[in-house]
C-alpha cells in the first residue's frame, strides 16, 4: 500500500478558505485512497476493521463526498 496520501500543505486550511486547485487535489487524494481500500484482501480490511461491503460503499461515494476530517 501507498504512503499517506494528505500532506499538511494540502490539509493546512479549512475546506471553505483553500483554492479551488487544492480542493481538486484533495478530490483525488480521496478517489486514489478509496481505490486503494478496494485493492485490500480480506484479512487486511479486517485489520482495520472493515468488511468488503463497507469498503465497496466508501469507494462508491463520489470524490467529493468525504468527511471534514479528511481536509483539515
Amino acid at each position: 500500500m501507498t504512503a499517506a496520501i494528505h500532506t499538511p500543505a494540502l490539509c493546512a486550511a479549512p475546506a471553505a478558505k483553500r483554492s479551488l486547485f487544492r480542493r481538486v487535489l484533495a478530490a483525488f487524494a480521496t478517489r486514489r485512497e478509496r481505490q486503494a481500500l478496494l485493492a485490500l484482501d480480506a484479512a487486511l480490511l479486517s485489520d482495520i476493521g472493515l468488511t468488503r461491503d463497507q469498503a465497496l460503499a466508501e469507494a462508491c461515494r463520489p470524490i467529493w463526498d468525504a468527511p471534514t476530517t479528511w481536509h483539515r
